[in-house]
């Protein structure tokens, strides 16, 4: 797979951009600042429908316009695709794919596949769960499209049965604050909370079916990643403890391990957990049990990697994920375009040969880069210089 044109309206910093690319390595070569991230990131968006700089979509359209649009010509096995996306920030974005539009947007996910590493990665290993669960999920949607309608089902089901929550807990301490508080929960029983609980338990059996869907997909995906990434971790940093990784998750009333990949038996222990959780949801108006509350513990040997691992074992971890994916997609048929955020400025000689030598044999690579010298000479290619929101090609 590879991307042969790239052309973007009114997205980021860039008006206008026209761009013709080529297999092999290609490099966006200029001061920090002057929109070479921009262009991968509008590769990362097409492929994934995020930004893996920031949370929402507004600051993706140039500052004064109404929508951006980003368009990219995609060839695989020798077969084209023209795949667009208008972004709406506020409003529904649109998706076309040979100029006729889809449905939905996530019907046009899969036609691209990335795998893109950035100093941002740095969050898989030091962030909060919310980073590595993201990271599983765009892995789980650029492998299988379907799963984009799995998790959003999934959220639309958990913030219909937290805002069930959050009225419960509101109505509950506005009858504690009355005179007769002894009597609020009997009364809360009495009256509302027979509405409230059937209503629950209608959204529990909508969350245990799409949480357990997720939950098991996420699982069997770790189980695939986990020697992939062990072998990345060690080829990267050979020196340093083995790589690891474990499913954590939250609330479930039997542990993983026997559970399994079973979505009934994880859907039972899902149902189980919410039951457990009950009154304690009522209280603090918020789901407590699920996938969107679990995590992806990385391991160096016997110690969790967040907190314990030095910047350059963090960095590897991280390239090592990445890594992980990107062979993982190669097993599905097809090199993903791998795309280096400014990542060689970040690694130390070995890390950087190291690197090198991995994403060398892809189809095509992106990099992008502050100087002509980031960018290893195995991978000199097709180069463009960015300055001032001006993209030239010259060699």
């Amino acid at each position: 797979m590879h991307v042969a044109s790239l052309s973007l309206t009114d997205f980021r910093s860039y008006p206008e951009v026209e761009l013709a690319l080529e297999p092999g390595a290609t490099a966006f070569v200029g001061p920090n600042g002057q929109g070479k991230t921009n262009l991968v990131e509008a590769l990362g968006y097409l492929a994934t429908h995020s930004s893996h700089r920031v949370a929402t979509d507004a600051p993706l359209v140039r500052h004064g316009a109404q929508r951006a649009v980003v368009r990219a010509v995609v060839v695989r096995d020798d077969r084209r695709a023209l795949v667009e996306v208008e972004i709406n920030p506020g409003r529904a974005n649109r998706a076309r794919v040979n100029r006729s539009p889809v449905p939905r947007p996530r019907d046009a996910l899969g036609l691209l596949r990335t795998v893109l590493f950035a100093p941002e990665d740095l969050a898989l290993v030091k962030g909060d769960p919310s980073e590595r669960r993201r990271f599983m999920d765009e892995l789980l949607v650029a492998r299988a499209p379907r799963f984009a309608a799995v998790r959003a089902d999934y959220e639309r089901v958990l913030k219909q049965r937290n805002t069930l929550l959050r009225t419960a807990a509101a109505s509950r301490a506005g009858r504690r604050r009355g005179p007769r508080r002894q009597d609020d929960d009997a009364a809360f029983a009495a009256a509302g909370a027979g509405d409230v609980l059937s209503t629950l338990e209608i959204w529990d059996t909508h969350l245990v079916r799409f949480g357990a869907e997720l939950l098991a997909a996420r699982l069997h995906l770790v189980d695939l990643l986990r020697p992939l990434a062990a072998k990345a971790y060690a080829t990267l940093a050979p020196s340093s403890g083995l790589a690891d990784l474990e499913y954590r998750a939250s609330g479930l009333s039997t542990d993983i391990p026997t559970l399994g990949t079973n979505r009934e038996l994880l859907a039972e222990g899902l149902r189980a957990g919410l039951a457990e959780a009950r009154q304690a949801e009522l209280e603090r108006g918020v789901t407590l049990v699920g996938p969107h509350r679990d995590d992806l513990l990385l391991r160096l040997g016997e110690l969790p990697a967040r907190g314990y691992a030095s910047h350059g074992e963090s960095w590897s971890f991280a390239l090592a994920l990445r890594l992980a994916a990107y062979d993982l997609l190669r097993t599905d048929g097809g090199d993903p375009v791998l795309i280096l955020d400014d990542v060689f400025a970040e690694l130390d000689g070995q890390r950087r040969r190291r690197l090198t030598e991995i994403v060398a044999p892809a189809e095509q690579v992106l990099i992008t880069a502050a100087v002509p010298d980031d960018v290893p000479p195995e991978l000199t290619g097709a180069r463009f210089d960015v300055t001032e929101g001006s993209v030239t090609r010259v060699r």
